[in-house]
Order: structure tokens, then C-alpha cells, then sequence
């Protein structure tokens, strides 16, 4: 590193130190702006690397007095620029921090521990940095600020991970209890916290509660957060977090987030049991009734975990290390048992060789998870190989019952999950009855009908048929919305609308008048449905023993032509300046969901000048309409713009002006609306486009601010 350089990366490392003690002192004062916060949620990447780096560095200080090393030019200069680059790079790691600190959701002890060990590290060894070569700086200081600074290191590291993983995730495997019986076992402590365990507590707990909520203690979800309660007790319908968990994983609020562990149906339908049955924390899972549809579910869960002893030698542990992948995971079933339990993920990549690959261990295997893979009755013969399996997992496959004949050889098996299958009776009647071990079969959300699963119940009494959860109309719950499958609501010439639902039988009602559809008279979606011009389609989905679900509203938009250049002649304000330009033709619609990030990527505003973008064609374009994509929210001061005005020629110097678009300004304060303004004139040859939208100047009497300038937010514009 020359020496100029090095001069640029002290004044850096200074200022960074100063910046770091102003956003401590005026911690409560200072709010991260919108557009700040990516550079916050960038801690997580970064602080492994000055971590690293530190951690060699002071491992070199505490040597560097050594009569080998005081005497290595290269050392000392290596050493140099190695502290300096760590030292700044912790600095920039701990400004980040600071950031993401200041976002809902953090707090606790932890959170102190973690923000003040990470800042005594940068301050610590900045003070190493300017101290190291003054006269009083010896081995005996060096080698205990070394240390102090290794520990405030480990420390901060240590305190980072209790926030994102929890308290106990290093120790967890040391200090795990064994597995508790059926007979013991207590529906929420064992059942349902489990689930918040893996899949929520992560952003619900005491040192990071996101929505000021935590779901650690029963006190703590009976509470519930900042939107409300948490549950209902004994209305699923109407529970905040189950209508969460049924939003479609693209809705913002929907929960765990898009990205995080999500519920399986299992998973769900056990929290949704749970609440209709008043979620009760003290009860037993044998404390409920026999054939209650929660201690049906409950049941599975403990049917793996088995105490008896194996009589086969356990696999070599570099065999089951080189088997294990991104789509395979394979552990043992208990602590010290030989016996193995292998679960497949990311049905794209699974193929039947997958399988075969496990014949090194096929004695081993007792637990075969292949959920969701595209399994067919065909395949099933490639199971045969596990000769020990005695829990075999089929959910959500594409088999229906008449390749089971394949697995008759396996005299172990015990419990076989079918669910979510287009079983046909005939076959599973016919095969069943050859497994003679076999305890249990799950054929909930399956093709049979209740007639048939009593009649299966009938001729094999010595097996257990899980329905789970009956669609009997009795304490119904609500359904959720039906879910837009188009790959992109922005089309060319025409658009064959897929809609779909989770829950199969729904009927999905739909509008493209503006009406409200019900559940008589509004058409019934058939897949055959084809649009040709902008549409906002509403929708719900109802189906019998269920309340209906709240409507979801899909707005399609025609846009025939994409420029091959635009350009913004005017500024964006500072917090909604999305993708600039390239944000108006990116087909990505924004969303409302003013507390997100994303929300203000997609989303491009003026406020205080207009709005000017140019575009160009290389080959000329018949354009007859413009139409921007607009969002109001009148509590916010978001409103329609006054005009827009749309200019076109076959260059800058013809452009004329084609149409004016005014929107209506509302008259009252209503909820918030994304919707496209359009304007539309006689068809014209163009290859140059200026589209000028002009904010609403003085918001309406009455506002709350009345007279100011509006803001105006456009995400998309559409050419036809």
C-alpha cells in the first residue's frame, strides 16, 4: 500500500471512528432513512470478513516483537496494512449495525452486548493502530491489547449469533433432552412451540421483536404485538397469524417471510387444530379425544422416535458425510443409534438416481422423507432397497396407490404418509393389507371420500387411517385468497389468466366490471379466460363448510412496446428514487407496504418538479395510448398527478403534444389505490416519446395539508 494511499485510508479510518461516537451520542435522535436501510441490512454480509481479518491481524501483533519477526520488513509492512484494512473495515461493519439497530424489532440485552462489544473492537484497535509504534508500546502491552481485542472479537461474534439463532444454538446439541413419549408428551410444549421454534422465534423473541411481538412464553402470545393479538382462542377464522400464514408467499405480510423456513401443511394444520380447539398450553396430547383430528396429527410426530435397538451396524460416517448435499440431508435417527433418517429437498433437481445413490446405506436407512418429490407409482420399486425403513414419507408425491405393491417387501415398515395424493381406492384397498408391520397411513387432503377411508378403517383394523383436519362446515375457517400464477401481470397482445388456490375443491368468483363478486352470481373461473386490454379482476374463493375468502385484486395491464432507451431529465426526491428511469419499464409493479424496503424500490416520485422522461425507438413504433401506473394514499399526501402529458414524433425537434391526461382529485379521504391513469389518441407513427406527469400543486381544503404540494409515486408506464 503507497504511502499516499494509506494517508487516504487513516483520514477514512478517523472520520469513520468520529461518525461512530456521533451515532452513539445522538442514538435516539437520528431516524436511518428508507433508502439507508439496505445499506444497514448489509451487516450480516460484511462482518464476517473484518472478523477474519482482525483475528490474523492480532495474532501477528502478539508475535511482532519476536526477534525473527522485528527484524522483517515484510512482516511489518504486511502487518500494517493488514491492521489498517481490518480495523476499517470493523468500522464500517459496526456503522451498519448501528443502522439496522435502529429499526423495529431489536432490542434487549443481547443487542447492547453484541452493538458495545463490536464497538470497544474498533475502538480497541484503532487505539493499537496509532499506539503501535510509540516508544512506550512494548511486547507485554501488545500482547494484552492483542488479547482483549481477540476476546471482544469472539464476544461480538458470539452475540451476533445469539440474535439470529438463538441463545442456546451453539450448546443445543450438547444439552438437547431426550425425546419425550406420547404418553407424556403436552400438546403445545411438544407440538405446537416446536413449530415456533424452527419457524418463527428467529424474528419473535425477546432481543428482536419484530411487530413488538414474541412467541417465547404463553404470556407473550396470548399479548400479541403491534397489529393485535397474536390468536383467538377457539376462532382459526379470525387469528391474525393464521390469515398470515395463508397469504400467498408473495404477499409482504405474509408469514414466515419469503426467503425464511416455511410451514408445511402438516405444520399448519396443526396450528390452525391448536387454535379451534382454544389453544390450550397446559393439556396432553392424550388428554384429547381419540379420534379428535389433533391427536390424529399429533400422533405422527412420535412415531419416529423410537427406542428399540438395531441389530445392523451403523454406517461409516465419511459414507453419510459425502452423500449429504444441497438436496439431501441424511442424520442419524436418535444419539448413538446406527439407525439414519434422510430427507429430500428441491423437487427440480431430484431425479431417480438420487436413490441409488443411498445403496451404501440402504441397511441403515429407518426414516425416508420424499415429500413433495415427483415420485410416481413406477418409482416406488427403487424403495425396495431399504430393507430396515420403517417410517416412509410419500405427502403432496404423484403416486395413487397401485405402485405399493412395490414396497411389500419392506417387513419393517410402521408408518406411511400418503397425504396429498389422487389416491384411488381400489388400489390402496388392494395393497394395504399386505403390510404387516404397518401402524399407520396419513391420507389427509387426498382424492378419497369419507365413505372410503371408513370402509379402509373397516377391513384393516389393525392400522390407523389419519384423516386429519374434516371439511365438516362445523367451526369453519375462513379461506384465503386466491393467488395470480402469471409469471407477470404486464402482457403484450393478450394475456390467458391463471388463477389458482392451495385448497383444491374452492370455486374461484370473479369480476372484471368493478363489482363485488359473490358467490351466486359472479362468473366462475375456469381457466378459460382471456383478456385483451388493461383488466383489474377482483377474486374470492368459497367453498362449502368454509367462510369465503377477503378479496384479492389482480390489475393486468397491456403494454405492446418497451423503449430502446429512456431517459429522467428531471430529479427524483431522495427516498423514492427506485431504479431511476429503467424503474417505468421493468415490468415489477410495486406493492403498498410502506414500512418495506421494497416498497420504496419500486416506487419512483416528484414533488416539488415534474416528472420528465424521454424515450427513444430505433425502428418507429404505431403508439394510440399511454398509461401510468399510479399509487394513492391521500392519509400520506400521495396523490394522482394534476396532468401528464404525452409529446411524440418521429424526433425531438417534430414532437407534438398527443392528449393530456387529468385525473380526477379525490374528494375525500379513501383507502389507499394503485391503479393506471391512460391516455389515448389517434394512432401515431413515433420514434421519439416525452411523457412530462406534473404533481397535484396544492392538495385540497380538506386535508390536513391543504395548500402543500402533493407527492406523486408511478411505477410502471404501458405502451399500446
Amino acid at each position: 500500500m503507497s504511502q499516499k494511499i494509506r494517508q487516504i485510508v487513516e483520514q477514512i479510518l478517523i472520520a469513520s471512528n468520529i461518525f461512530i461516537v456521533f451515532l452513539l451520542l445522538f442514538e435516539n435522535k437520528w431516524v436511518v432513512p428508507v433508502w439507508l436501510q439496505s445499506v444497514g441490512r448489509m451487516h450480516p454480509l460484511l462482518l464476517h470478513f473484518p472478523i477474519v481479518i482482525l483475528l490474523m491481524a492480532m495474532a501477528m501483533e502478539f508475535f511482532r516483537f519476536k526477534t525473527t519477526y522485528a527484524a522483517n520488513d515484510f512482516y511489518r509492512i504486511f502487518l500494517n496494512n493488514l491492521l489498517l484494512v481490518g480495523i476499517l473495515s470493523a468500522a464500517l461493519t459496526v456503522i451498519m449495525g448501528l443502522f439496522l439497530s435502529q429499526e423495529p424489532g431489536y432490542a434487549g440485552d443481547v443487542l447492547q452486548w453484541h452493538k458495545w462489544s463490536g464497538v470497544g473492537i474498533v475502538f480497541l484497535v484503532s487505539l493499537i493502530y496509532w499506539c503501535r509504534n510509540s516508544h512506550w508500546y512494548k511486547a507485554p502491552i501488545a500482547k494484552t491489547a492483542t488479547v482483549l481485542a481477540s476476546i471482544c472479537v469472539v464476544l461480538a461474534g458470539h452475540f451476533g449469533a445469539t440474535l439470529t439463532h438463538g441463545a442456546d444454538f451453539i450448546a443445543e446439541p450438547l444439552t438437547k433432552s431426550a425425546p419425550v413419549s406420547l404418553e407424556n408428551a403436552l400438546v403445545f410444549a411438544n407440538v405446537i412451540q416446536p413449530i415456533f421454534e424452527q419457524k418463527c422465534v428467529r424474528c419473535h423473541n425477546s432481543d428482536k421483536t419484530k411487530g413488538e411481538l414474541m412467541l417465547t412464553t404463553e404470556q407473550s402470545i396470548l399479548k400479541g404485538g403491534k397489529t393485535g393479538l397474536f390468536l383467538v382462542a377457539g376462532k382459526p377464522e379470525i387469528s391474525l397469524f393464521l390469515q398470515r400464514i395463508h397469504l400467498p408467499t408473495d404477499d409482504k405480510k405474509h408469514m414466515p417471510p419469503l426467503g425464511q423456513a416455511q410451514l408445511n401443511p402438516q405444520e399448519i394444520a396443526l396450528l390452525s387444530l391448536w387454535v379451534k380447539g382454544n389453544a390450550d398450553f397446559k393439556k396432553k396430547v392424550t388428554d384429547l379425544p381419540t379420534n379428535d383430528s389433533l391427536r390424529l396429527l399429533a400422533t405422527t410426530l412420535f412415531l419416529p422416535m423410537l427406542t428399540e435397538a438395531y441389530d445392523f451396524e451403523a454406517a461409516d460416517d465419511e459414507t453419510i458425510k459425502k452423500l449429504n448435499n444441497e438436496y439431501r440431508t441424511i442424520a442419524p435417527l436418535a444419539r448413538e443409534s446406527p439407525g439414519l433418517s434422510v430427507n429430500f429437498y428441491n423437487k427440480n433437481t431430484y431425479n431417480a438416481q438420487n436413490l441409488a445413490e443411498l445403496s451404501a446405506i440402504k441397511t441403515q436407512v429407518v426414516s425416508l422423507n420424499l415429500a413433495k418429490m415427483p415420485i410416481t407409482d413406477a418409482e416406488l420399486k427403487s424403495l425396495a432397497i431399504f430393507e430396515n425403513l420403517q417410517k416412509l414419507n410419500l405427502n403432496f408425491t404423484n403416486i395413487t396407490g397401485n405402485g405399493l405393491k412395490e414396497l411389500i417387501n419392506l417387513k419393517q415398515l410402521k408408518s406411511l404418509s400418503l397425504s396429498g395424493n389422487k389416491l384411488i381406492f381400489k388400489d390402496l384397498q388392494i395393497q394395504i393389507k399386505a403390510f404387516e408391520q404397518l401402524k399407520t397411513v396419513a391420507i389427509w387432503n387426498t382424492t378419497l371420500r369419507d365413505s372410503e377411508i371408513e370402509q379402509l378403517q373397516k377391513e384393516s383394523k389393525n392400522i390407523q387411517f389419519i384423516a386429519g383436519f374434516k371439511d365438516d362446515g362445523r367451526n369453519p375457517i375462513q379461506l384465503n385468497p386466491p393467488q395470480l400464477k402469471n409469471s407477470s401481470p404486464i402482457f403484450g397482445q393478450s394475456l390467458a389468466v391463471q388463477l389458482s388456490h392451495p385448497i383444491r375443491g374452492v370455486q374461484i368468483r370473479y369480476t372484471t366490471d368493478g363489482s363485488e363478486p359473490d358467490s351466486l352470481k359472479s362468473p366462475l373461473f375456469n381457466n378459460q379466460t382471456t383478456i385483451y386490454e388493461n383488466t383489474t379482476i377482483r377474486t374470492k374463493a368459497y367453498k362449502t363448510g368454509w367462510f369465503g375468502s377477503r378479496e384479492a385484486t389482480f390489475g393486468l395491464y397491456k403494454s405492446s412496446y418497451k423503449p430502446d432507451s429512456v431517459a429522467l431529465l428531471t430529479r427524483l426526491n431522495d427516498v423514492h428514487q427506485a431504479m431511476g428511469a429503467a424503474t417505468f419499464f421493468d415490468r415489477q409493479l410495486g406493492t403498498w407496504e410502506p414500512n418495506s424496503t421494497i416498497w420504496a424500490n419500486n416506487w419512483a416520485g416528484v414533488r416539488n418538479n415534474d416528472l420528465v422522461l424521454v424515450s427513444t425507438f430505433k425502428t418507429p413504433i404505431l403508439l394510440s395510448s399511454v398509461a401510468l401506473r399510479i399509487m394513492e394514499e391521500t392519509g400520506a399526501g400521495i396523490f394522482p398527478p394534476e396532468s401528464v402529458e404525452i409529446w411524440a414524433g418521429a424526433n425531438k425537434n417534430s414532437a407534438k403534444l398527443l392528449t393530456t391526461i387529468k385525473p380526477s382529485v379525490p374528494t375525500k379521504s379513501r383507502p389507499h389505490w394503485l391503479y393506471a391513469v391512460e391516455g389515448k389518441f389517434k394512432p401515431q407513427s413515433i420514434s421519439y416519446l416525452k411523457i412530462v406527469a406534473k404533481p397535484l400543486q396544492k392538495i385540497p381544503d380538506w386535508h390536513y395539508s391543504k395548500g402543500n404540494k402533493a407527492l406523486l409515486l408511478v411505477d410502471e408506464m404501458f405502451l399500446k
